[in-house]
This record gives structure tokens, sequence and C-alpha cells, in this order.
């Protein structure tokens, strides 16, 4: 890949402040490989082509009148179809908001365009960002840049497979069991889960769970903090938003390896894990470990996690999307209806005591980074499946109870409020992208972002783990 839209968002930027390129020039590039490429892959549900060349005029011109520039100024973003945006379509994934405008953009956006940031199209999800399929009934399914028969992950696949072809220099995210993480690592991009109010949720249905976050996803670690600087902000509408780390806002430096202390798991403990994803973890550790100060295994305690994760969820679904199937169940995907369904049928007892469970493996996790710094652990269970699925069944044979079940390597870490970083780390034994992730406590994520970037680079010298790039010969039309 040589196109200008293929060059990290970090270095365009550059480019664009030093007047070696035009904003115009970047979106015209961004839009031809949109064209050419996402027929095979349908990841920008909602161009926005019109918009994004007059918002490219417009920075140009701030070009070459020497105004202040914003961080993202003239950096092509897709939009994950969850977000509210001005004047651009917003469906949620969802028929029954097909035809829905909304009039102001979500803080997060707000915050994006205001740094410079041109939204150039809104990216797929499923509905209500429900399940790690990025497939709904209004858009249908977002393939895989490597194999587009193959699921691309979710929710945030969109975004993740409009990096990885250079359709956007950079795209948002959100993450509740994975939603962020799970298509970064099946896609072969970066990934931030940010701790609970780093980036505003405003939105979030129940505001006092704090478990739905916002991010970034870029092809770099240094291109998704660029965008997490631009998403960050304070909004009192959210009780969990919080003003900005200062040193979130420091150029990012790469944590020295070697003085980091790091916890090597396959399965944080419990999590189903595939044979050949164990496998191949083993083998990638093989290949870095020796970078870090120690290197142990060990397994996390998340007792009842999978209990606390099924009750609470179920709780979050039926307060956001009870009353939409009651009224609408034979309009909404069967994922929205089984989480609703599911929740309905918890007690009061049950949500107490999922609350408790919750505290305690929080507190546990806390308690870990007493003696680790990070956590390293992989991305996903299994290689992506066939996208006319709409979630893994089993795995080697073994029966998963729910849906999301294969999903526990992400929302585990979600219930411990986690900072997360997913890196790509070289190709499964399917030859799709394999990718890990960096876990630590709330609050450190400019730490678990610094050792994202120290490990990055180590990956990046040996081809085994490098971030593997998608043949775009075989996607064009």
């Amino acid at each position: 890949m040589s196109d200008l839209c293929d060059k990290t968002a970090t270095e365009l930027r550059s480019l664009i402040g030093r007047k070696d390129i035009s904003p115009v020039e970047l979106v015209e590039s961004c839009i031809e490989r949109i064209e050419t490429t996402d027929k095979a892959l349908n990841a920008v549900v909602t161009p926005t082509f019109d918009h994004a060349r007059d918002e490219a005029s417009r920075a140009e011109k701030a070009v070459l009148d020497g105004d202040d520039l914003g961080l993202l100024h003239g950096l092509p973003i897709g939009i994950k179809d969850l977000e509210a945006t001005n004047g651009i379509l917003t469906t949620l994934g969802s028929k029954l908001y097909a035809n829905h405008v909304p009039e102001k953009d979500q803080g997060s956006v707000a915050n994006i365009r205001a740094e410079g940031g041109i939204v150039i199209g809104k990216t797929n999800t499923p509905e209500f960002g429900a399940g790690a399929n990025t497939r709904n009934l209004v858009f249908g399914a977002t393939g895989n840049p490597f194999a587009p028969d193959k699921t691309c992950g979710g929710s945030s696949g969109g975004s993740a497979v409009a990096l990885a072809t250079g359709m956007t220099a950079l795209a948002s995210g959100s993450d509740y069991g994975g939603s962020l993480r799970t298509p970064a690592g099946f896609c072969g991009v970066v990934g931030i889960r940010p701790s609970p109010g780093v980036v505003a949720a405003e939105g979030r249905p129940i505001g006092l769970l704090p478990f739905s976050v916002l991010g970034p996803m870029g092809r770099t670690v240094d291109d998704a903090y660029l965008l997490l600087q631009a998403q960050m902000g304070i909004d009192p509408h959210d009780p969990f938003s919080t003003a900005p780390d200062v040193d979130l806002f420091a150029p990012l430096e790469a944590a020295d390896l070697g003085s980091i202390r790091a916890m090597i798991t396959p399965d944080l403990g419990g999590a189903p894990m595939s044979n050949s994803y164990r496998s191949i973890f083993a083998k990638r550790v093989e290949i870095f470990s020796h970078y870090f100060a120690s290197a142990e295994n060990g397994k996390p305690d998340f007792t009842d996690v999978d209990n606390c994760f099924e009750v609470l969820r179920g709780v979050n679904f039926v307060a956001a999307h009870g009353e939409r199937v009651r009224l609408h169940r034979d309009k909404l995907s069967p994922n929205v209806v089984d989480n609703v369904d599911r929740g309905l049928a918890y007690s009061l007892e049950d949500v107490a005591i999922a609350h408790l469970q919750q505290s305690q493996i929080a507190r546990n996790w806390l308690d870990l980074f007493n003696e680790i710094d990070v956590v390293i652990c992989p991305a996903a269970a299994t290689t992506p499946f066939d996208h006319s699925r709409w979630s893994v069944n089993e795995i080697d044979g073994v029966e998963m109870p729910t849906y999301m079940r294969w999903l526990a390597i992400t929302y585990m870490p979600t219930m411990a409020l986690a900072s997360a970083v997913v890196l790509p780390c070289g190709l499964d034994d399917d030859q799709m992208p394999f990718g890990i992730q960096i876990l630590s406590a709330p609050g450190n994520d400019r730490l678990v972002i610094e050792v994202a970037k120290g490990l990055e680079a180590a990956l990046a010298k040996n081809t085994l783990t490098k971030r593997p790039i998608p043949n775009l010969d075989k996607l064009s039309v």
C-alpha cells in the first residue's frame, strides 16, 4: 500500500501542518479507497463525501491562512453509527431508527469536530451495539478485510475495517464487553478502552453503570492516542466524567519495558479459549516476554464474573431496550431480544448479588497492581467466524451457555473497570489477525498506552508479530 490514505494519522497531521499535503488531497484519497474497496466489505454505511469535501476545503484555507490548527485538523474520521452526528443519518443499526437524523452532535463527536476532524462517514455496528458480529437488519454484515465472508468483530466493526483498509485516518469506537477490543484484534488495528470518565459518555442509558465507555481506534498506538486526546472532555451529564488527566495531553513516550512487571495469562484464569489461540499466544509470548523486567504466568481472581456480567448487562438492556422489545420485538435483532428477555428473568436479589460480585472483582483487580504493572492476554478466544452466524456457539466442542460467553476474555476486564489497549500481534493459524490485550488498573491509562507503544515497537521487529496488512487488490472493484 502506498496511497496517501495509508499513512498514519500522526504523519498525515504533521504533513498537513507543514503544508506538504492538503486536506483536500487526503479526503479524496480516502473517498477513492472507500469507493474501490467498501463494496466488498460494507464498513462505511453512510458516506458523507459532500460534507467531507466542504470541510476539507475549509481546512485547507485555514492552513494557508496560518490559523491555529486543532489536533485532528484535516484528518478524515469514521464515526461509529451509535454516535449522534448533527445532520447525518444515525441508525444505531436498528430498523427503528433507519431514518433518524440527529439535530446535534454528542459530546465526543463535537470534540472531534472542534479539533478539526472531518467526518467522512458513519461506520457499521450491530443493532444498539449488541454482539461481537457487526451485522444488522438495516445495512447487513460488514466483512473482515482479510476474508470478507468472515466477521470483523463488533460492535465497532465498521470502524476497525475502515482503518485496516485506509478508508479513514482514524475512527471512533465504544466498548462494553469488548465492542472496541474484539474488532481491533480481528482486523489488525489498535483500540484503546479508556477508564470510565476519560471520554464522557453522556448518553449512557443508566448513568451510574460505568461499564460502557467511548474510545479511539487507529492503525498505531500514536494514532489512537491522538484521537483519544481529541475525544476527551468533561460533561456533567456523565457522572463518571472527570477533568482530563494532564498526563494524557503530554506527548506520548514509549515505556521502558525493562522496568515493567507483566503478568502473562492465556485466559485471565477462566475465560473460554480455543486450543489454537492458547498455542499461538504461548508462542508469541516467547517472542516478546524477554523485553519486560518480569513476565510471570498468573491467574487474576475473577470469581463469579460470568454471573455478574450477565446480570448487570441484563439490567442495562432492560433499561435501554425493554420498551422497544415489548413494542417492536419482530423488528429487532435476536441479540437485543435475548439480552432483554434474559434481563427480565432476574430477580432483585440476583441484581444485588451481581453488584456485590462486581465490587469484589474490581477490588481484587486493583490489589493485583500492588505487585505488577500490566496484565497481557489474548484479545479474542477464537479466530473470526463466518459473519452469517450471529455469534460463537461452541469452542473446541464445548458449547457456550450464552451468546456472549465466548467474549469473556474481554468482558472480564470490563467488570474490573480496567484500562486496556489491544495491539495487533501477527496472524493466527487461519491467516487472520491475532491481537493481544495490555490491561491495567482504572486510572492507569497513561501507563497502559505507554507500555502498548513500547511493545508495538518490539512486535514490529518480528515478521510473526508485526501488524498484518490486508490484500487490497483482492477487495478492489
